[in-house]
């Protein structure tokens, strides 16, 4: 087993989990197996119970892991699916070790950071790097591990609360490069080389820093990975060799690009396929193979394209494009599909709502307009009841107007609330999650995952969704399969009880649960595309394979939906 382990410096958000993951994607372009494993220093068990504007979305695994979003970056490049203790917490390590103490395992020892805690670090590490997590289930040859700002608040005078977090995983790696020998474990150090605007001249200075406190720890970067706005200069380069006492070829440079597809093409470019094949004695060639080269042909068309598709996302956690990273990804992947540029329009769900009207009509008004003008609208899940006036408000637009609509979770459960208020005259329909006690509960409380505690309790994970007719527009687009499965995240359920009501009325109730029991799917007759669906098939898309409901919605935006489905779910050239 090989290791890389690649830190970041100077600030935390500068690209460790998009460099991580293109350094396994060009791995895995020369016939390399490749898993990854990110580490957080926070305490919290897993990233369920947080708000998104603390760390982004909650991405969720096929085993109902709820992780950070970088383990989403890692299965979309890499085209796999990992497991929750892929995500490495210090909450789960100490978990983990206060448990065996209680068992006995310790033998009566004081337990410590170190060596206990640090030990356990180094386990789980090697024993999760064997898992396998690609479809053919071998054993991976190259393990990526992507720590989390572990480094960066190292550099402020006087240190913050981080550095007291990450420390034992600093002193884990400092002890585990030995452990698996030199030829075995390779460092990437990820730094930011600003531009400040009033010299405009690149400062190494913060990576210089930024290097030298990490060999004070006892990691010594193999590769450094300057990050930029622009692209660096060749004397920059030279000088970050000599002062960080490197060879200028270790000096890796990327630059803001474009889009993210770019970034395993600047580092091909820039010799590192060369270079992890004589520092970790890789058996591959110097040259990438096919797989390489379909990223490359991706980012060019990406580059090239001229038609504009807009989508309205109605949601509450907008001012955070990183809280519906995922869905900005699946809508992206749908739209390159179909040679689309995304235009995508982030509208605060509350601007639509009347209080915004009397309070800040200006806001109102421009939040409207956006609506209005987009040639699609997704509302995708969320939690809470701020905000979900304004999404009844966009739902009730989609509708009426025959926009295309696609809503995702809390997305489809308002959906049904919205059609029972106005079609079915059921004024006082709403979800237990926000009136309790509702006269017409159209969308109920699941009480097995209810049980109190907020942590890992919701229904989470791949399920089986059974589609009940062939004529669904959605079953169509996942290549009329009888079934799919998606991955879950919630805690309430369209009411079994009241269905009838709605498909007598043209809401049609598609797909269900394996038992028949839990509504998964709905579909509006005599519509465009207007598509709920419980579970968030975003986390299942990838760059060259988009998700069927995204894809419909975005085939739908631009006209295309009817010829895309008459030509057997084929897309023209």
């Amino acid at each position: 087993m090989k290791y890389i382990l690649v830190t970041g410096g100077v600030i935390s958000g500068i690209g460790k989990g998009i460099i991580a993951s293109s350094i396994g994607t060009i791995l895995k372009s020369c016939g390399l197996r490749v898993t990854a494993i990110k580490i957080d220093p926070y305490i919290n068990i897993d990233a369920g119970t947080f708000s998104p504007y603390e760390h982004g979305e909650v991405f969720v695994l096929n085993d109902g892991g709820e992780v950070d979003l970088d383990l989403g970056n890692y299965e979309r490049f890499l085209d796999i699916s990992l497991y929750k203790d892929n995500n490495i917490t210090t909450g789960k390590i100490y978990q983990h070790v206060i448990n065996k103490e209680r068992h006995g395992d310790y033998l009566g020892k004081t337990v410590q950071v170190v060596p206990h805690i640090t030990d356990a670090v180094q386990e789980w590490v090697m024993n999760q790097a064997k898992v396998p997590v690609d479809d053919d289930k071998k054993e991976p040859q190259i393990c990526v591990i992507e720590a989390s700002s572990l480094l960066c608040s190292l550099f402020q005078l006087g240190g913050t609360i981080g550095d007291i977090e990450g420390m034992p995983f600093v002193e884990a790696f400092r002890q585990f490069q030995f452990k698996a020998k030199r030829e075995n474990f390779c460092n990437i150090h990820v730094s930011l080389v600003p531009q400040p605007n009033a010299t405009g001249e690149q400062k190494t200075k913060p990576t210089q820093n930024s290097v030298r406190a990490l060999r004070g720890l006892g990691l010594s970067p193999d590769l450094i990975v300057c990050r930029s706005a622009k692209p660096i200069e060749m004397a920059v380069k030279e000088k970050i060799s000599m002062f960080c006492h490197v060879e200028p070829e270790q000096v890796i440079f990327i630059h803001d690009v474009s889009s993210t597809y770019r970034v395993p093409i600047l580092l091909e470019e820039q010799g590192i396929i060369k270079y992890f094949k004589q520092r970790l004695n890789l058996p591959i060639d110097d040259q990438p193979s096919d797989l390489l080269m379909k990223w490359k042909k991706m980012a060019d068309r990406y580059d090239r394209l001229l038609k504009v598709c807009s989508i309205a996302l109605v949601g509450k956690y907008t001012k955070l494009s990183d809280c519906y990273a995922s869905v900005f990804k699946a809508l992206e992947h749908s739209a390159l599909a179909i040679n689309h540029k995304l235009d995508l329009m982030y509208i605060d769900s509350i601007d639509l709502e009347h209080s915004t009207e009397v309070e800040n009509p200006v806001k109102y008004h421009q939040a409207w307009q956006k609506l209005c003008k987009a040639d699609g609208i997704l509302v995708p899940g969320g939690f809470g009841i701020r905000g979900t006036e304004g999404k009844l408000q966009a739902i009730s637009w989609a509708r009426t107007k025959q926009k295309p609509f696609l809503g995702v979770c809390l997305g489809m459960q308002l959906a049904v609330v919205e059609f029972a208020r106005n079609c079915l005259n059921w004024k006082d329909a709403n979800s237990t999650e926000f009136d309790p006690d509702t006269k017409k509960p159209v969308v109920i409380d699941m009480p097995e995952h209810n049980p109190g505690d907020m942590g890992g309790t919701m229904r989470l994970g791949k399920r089986r969704t059974v589609f009940k007719t062939p004529n669904s527009v959605l079953r169509k687009l996942y290549g009329d399969e009888m079934f799919v499965e998606e991955r879950h995240r919630h805690r309430y359920e369209v009411n079994p009880e009241l269905i009838c009501s709605f498909e007598e009325k043209g809401l049609k109730f598609v797909g269900h649960d394996m038992e028949g029991n839990r509504m998964e799917i709905i579909e509006l007759e005599n519509h465009p595309y207007f598509v709920g669906v419980q579970f968030h098939p975003e986390f299942s898309s990838r760059p060259m394979k988009p998700s069927p409901p995204y894809l419909g919605l975005l085939l739908a935006a631009t006209g295309t939906l009817s010829a895309y489905l008459q030509r057997g779910c084929k897309l023209s050239p």
